[in-house]
This record gives structure tokens, sequence and C-alpha cells, in this order.
């Protein structure tokens, strides 16, 4: 049921009066397939079985398809090529099957291309390649327009036709730490004309730049501290601000393609903007504080507008993920489609808290906080739940207040679940986000290990029956929890970094100098980046972990999985490996979803000491028997 829920919905479009959205499926393997809306209630399939919309720039993708007067033209993942499909006809291959990546893609319609940006990966000796281009419709040939920079996102034209925005940023930098915001005249063939540099630089982060109807633009800027929105007039070059305030109308930019606000046809723009842990959503006017919509929803994204009615992805804690339509005059809404059913009742629904907790250097850290909760079962007398701590990817990632099937998968079994905005997360300004700046390994890792410690300390959770869990750059905290403290009696590590110098030599062109910021260049500082590694500190685990890991990832090789699976054997450290072929940086098909979810939650009860109720495939432990019955 967990899985059933987990469908994901984003990149809504509008074309004239449909709507468009990617939703992608376990069930089918993970496959992302565009749908459409004609009219209220009848949804259809519009890429058909054997597509997968889905790019591979940077990695994660993003901006996989357009759309423009019924004509779809979209990024398939299987062969990396630009489909274009006309309404009730099947996908054509536009571009030619080879080395380049295409993301970020929007219509030129005066001149009859797409323009998206471009990744070549070449013959895979060298670093891969970035530029904008345009594709033609005609004869899918690739026109490079603008190069230089080691990336590039939101190619953008004018509704006129005559102008070009683009982002664009070098190494060291990722986005979200500083990036170039440039225009330029498109002349009589296309070609860039007179490049300037509109705004941004190195310590300044501009996200999403957007065109008006009337050839103005519209940005969020960083420079104050927070992501808030900056309209520029092109009748005389002037830029002002809308709305400031202390909120983030933007987030780092890890998949390109995203729109966390929309310009109206009246001049004002309707944004998302995150305050205290939630989404809200406003009406921005220059000159006027800004107006925020009372909405039933917690988590907001992907927002797109057509004269006064928006699309957008929204969420909440008692409802699963869904596509909304919401008339901005009236304050009418639809749900247009939904992730899945609502696999518990609404009473078996655990309502996440925020809370603020003490940490290192005298400072305050975030977390989301949920409560066990099952009106079917109830704990022995006098016993406190076990917690399972989430530490989330990125690192710059957000605690979502969203329903989530996973965590109440745990809650109505009797745990308490944390989390955890570890310094280092967004959404609580630039100067939170910079805490981890030198200090991943440190500042992720004390936050966690002091949410622990804080919730065992007031008595909501066992202290003696606490686990870690986290993916990716959570999987990293995790692992370093594990070796570093003694807070936690077990973790389990989903495609977790181990060894940070193989990430720096192994990992995409995308995130190989992401760590120069957070950690320190490489190879100058080699020694710091082995002292931080939990791969070298193995022998001081002295808890079970459990590692699942996938074949095919590309971002965290499996390589690390296996390294760390060999040290904590060679300890004698109880384990658990599973490993999920054809599974890359993030588990997609539904029959993993659901075995990595079990597994789980029967490795901490064969160590926290309680059995399941449910029936599912019995989990290996390797060692553990040994283990607990060692002298203590």
């Amino acid at each position: 049921m967990a899985v059933a829920a987990g469908r994901g919905l984003r990149e809504p479009r509008f074309d004239g009066g449909r709507l468009y959205w990617i939703e992608s499926r376990p069930e089918e393997g993970g496959r992302s397939v565009i749908m459409r809306e004609a009219v209220p209630g009848d949804q259809q399939d519009v890429t058909p079985a054997g597509f997968n919309v889905r790019s591979r720039v940077h990695e994660y993708g993003g901006g996989s398809y357009a759309v423009s007067t019924g004509l779809v033209v979209f990024s398939n993942f299987d062969d990396g090529r630009i489909y274009r499909q006309a309404a009730g006809e099947p996908p054509q291959p536009l571009t030619q099957p080879g080395s380049l990546r295409y993301g970020d893609l929007s219509f030129d319609a005066r001149r009859d291309r797409i323009l998206c940006v471009v990744e070549d990966h070449g013959d895979g000796s060298e670093e891969p390649r970035n530029s904008v281009a345009a594709v033609s419709l005609a004869d899918g040939s690739v026109t490079e327009l603008v190069a230089g920079a080691d990336f590039f996102s939101d190619p953008r034209v004018e509704p006129a036709g005559g102008r070009l925005c683009w982002l664009r940023w070098n190494f060291p930098n990722m986005p979200w730490d500083g990036t170039e915001l440039w225009v330029a005249n498109l002349g009589t063939h296309g070609e860039v004309v007179d490049a300037h540099q509109l705004a941004g630089g190195p310590e300044e982060s501009i996200v999403q730049p957007t065109w008006t109807a009337n050839g103005d633009l519209v940005y969020a800027s960083d420079r104050t501290g927070w992501w808030n929105l900056y309209r520029w007039r092109a009748d005389g070059g002037q830029e002002s601000a809308l709305g400031p305030m202390n909120a983030e109308f933007a987030g780092p930019q890890w998949v390109l393609g995203a729109s966390s606000f929309s310009p109206l046809d009246d001049g004002r723009t309707v944004a998302i903007g995150r305050v205290g842990g939630r989404d809200r959503l406003f009406v921005l006017e220059e000159g006027q504080p800004p107006r925020e919509l009372e909405l039933p929803w917690t988590e907001l994204s992907h927002l797109v507008a057509s004269a006064r009615v928006i699309a957008l992805a929204t969420g909440s804690p008692t409802e699963t993920a869904a596509i909304t339509w919401l008339d901005l005059d009236t304050g009418s809404w639809r749900t247009v489609r939904r992730a899945g059913d609502l696999p518990i009742d609404a009473d078996s629904i655990s309502i996440p808290q925020a809370i603020e907790f003490p940490t290192s250097g005298g400072k305050t850290a975030h977390a989301q906080l949920y409560e066990p909760r099952n009106p079917s079962a109830t704990a022995p007398a006098g016993e406190r739940p076990p917690l399972v701590l989430i530490s989330h990817g990125g690192p710059t990632a957000q605690a979502s207040t969203s329903f989530d099937a996973s965590i109440q998968f745990f809650t109505t079994r009797g745990f308490c679940v944390v989390d955890v905005d570890y310094g280092g997360s967004s959404g609580y300004g630039r100067a939170y986000r910079e805490r981890l700046n030198g200090n991943w390994g440190i500042v992720d890792l004390e936050d966690c290990a002091n949410a622990a410690r804080w919730l065992a300390w007031r008595g909501t959770v066992d202290g003696m029956r606490m686990a870690i869990r986290g993916g990716s750059a959570g999987g990293y905290t995790t692992l370093c929890a594990l070796c570093f403290t003694d807070v936690f009696a077990c973790g389990a590590s989903y495609f977790g970094i181990g060894d940070l110098e193989a990430l720096a030599r192994d990992t995409h062109k995308f995130e190989s100098r992401y760590i120069d910021r957070i950690l320190a260049p490489y190879p100058e500082r080699a020694d710091l980046f082995r002292q931080r590694s939990p791969i070298h500190y193995a022998d001081r685990i002295r808890c079970p972990v459990l590692v699942l890991q996938g074949s095919d990832d590309m971002v965290v090789p499996r390589a690390q999985a296996d390294r760390l699976v060999e040290a904590l054997r060679g300890n004698g450290i109880p384990y658990a490996y599973l490993l999920f072929e054809g599974e890359g940086h993030g588990f997609r098909r539904s029959e993993n979803m659901r075995r990595s979810l079990a597994a789980e939650l029967s490795f901490y009860g064969q160590v926290l000491g309680f059995t399941p109720a449910d029936e599912a495939e019995p989990l290996t432990v390797e060692g553990l028997a040994e283990w607990q019955a060692r002298p203590v």
C-alpha cells in the first residue's frame, strides 16, 4: 500500500485549455509518462508503452518535455534522444542517437525549434561538455547557441521572440552557491547577439528567470540571505523587489525545469514561499505587502500559470501528493490527479510537528517530528517508543510535511520518526544552508545526534532503541553517526557515501566539485577527505548496519557499498546487504521499494528485539546471533 501511494507527479504544463504533467509509476519499473487532461476528468496517457520521459543531464535531469499547440517533445531515457509527438500520433525520433543528452526543454515557436541544455559525453574519455543549443523541429539538427561555462540552465525565449535568457555557473560552485543571469538578442538566423550579464555572481544564486508577457524578467536571488523575487523592467533596465520577506521563494536547483513562481498577465506574480518548515502561496505585487492565499496544503511545487489559473503539485500531512488546479480569482480548486489512494484511515495518520532543538555551538536546528499513532494498537504501559531518525539527502534538501507512506509505515507500527533539517538544509535562508560549508560530516552528524539525544532526554523516545536511516548524502551522515557516535543502536544506509575520495574521483560532472565548498578542495586536502570518510573508520562501528544499493548507481557506485560490507564482515559487525539489479541512485521499481521497506522493518525488529506482525520475506542479518550473544 505504501508503494502504491508513491507515484510521482511533476512538471505540469498548460497548453491552451489542456493541462499536461508527468507521472512516474513504480508499478511500471519507474517509467515516467506524460499525461493530459483535455476537460476535467478526461485524462489519458500521451506517451505510449516503450517510452520513458526522463532526462539525464546532470544525471538528475528535469525539464524533460515541452508542449505547444498540441505538439509534445520529450527526452526519452533509454536512448537519450528527443522525440516529437503530434496529437493522436506515435512519437517520432527528432535527434540522432549518440553522446548528446538534452534537458530543460522549451519552445522557440517563432523559429520552429526547441531550446535546451545539451550535455555532450563524447566517447566518455573526457568530462562532458555543456551548452545551450537549439534543436530544429524540421530536421533535428542541433545548433549550439551559448558555450564557455561549466554549466547552463533555463534557456528561455521571451514571448515576442526577440531575446533569450539563461543561467550559467562555473566550478566549484553549485547553482545554489552562485550563478549568473545572462540576456542576449536573437539575430536574423536565431543566433545569440550582444550577450551580457544582467545579475548574479559567484556569491549570489539566481534561480528560475522567467519572462513576463511584456518582456520583463522575474527571477529569484538570495542576495539578502533569502531567495526573494525581483523584477527587471525591459523599458528602463530597472530592478525592483517583489514583496521582500524572510522566506524562500525558490530552492536548490538539483533538477532542471523547476518552477516555484509565475508572472500573471496583470503584472502580479504568484509564488510559493517556504516559511517555518512549510510552503505557502503568495501573490506578490510591487510596492505592496505579500498577500497569502489560505490553502489546505503544506507542500507546494512545480507551479505554472495560464491567465489567472495555476496548476501545481500539492501535498499535506493527510493527503497523498496531487496535481491541483486553482482559480486565483475565485479561490476555487480541484484535484486533477492523485499519486495514489490514501493507504490508511485518517485517524491512523501521524501529523508532523515542526520542532526546534538545541545543537552544538549554542545553535538551534530544525526537524519534523512524527509520534507513533495507531488506534488499533496500544503500547505496553510505561514503554517509550523506538526512534527512526531520517537524515535527508542533498545534503541541501529539506524535510517534507507532505504525506509520506514510508514514514507512516513506521509510525503505525509503534515507531517515533524524526526527519531532521540539519544545518545545510534549505528552507531556512542562505546562512543556515552555509552552516555546512567546510563542515560536512560534522554539522549534519552533530545535529542528527543531538536531535536523537534531545528526544530521549525529554522522554519522547527510548534512548536505547534509536535507529538512523538515510539515502545518498543522508546515507553518508548515517554512516558517520554509526562510526563516530554511540547514540544509535543500528542504522540503514540507502546508497550511502562511504568514501569521500572515491566520490570526488568517480562521481559525475555536476557534483564533481560540490565537496570543494562543503568540505575542501581535492586532492589538495586528501587528508581531510580520509578523516571524514566512514569507510576508513568502519572498525569503530559497534552496531548492526543494513546496506541497500542499486547496481547501476552512477552517483554513488556500488563499489562503495561492497567495500563497506567487506569492512563490516572483517570486523565482525552484523550486517545485511541488499543489492538491487538495474536500479540507479534511488529505487524506482515497486518490487524493490517494497522489498527495501519490508527488509528495514525486519532489520529493526531483529536488532531492537521485537517481532513484526507483518508477514514479509525474511531478512538474514549476517553475524547477528553471535553478536547478540557476546559478553557486554
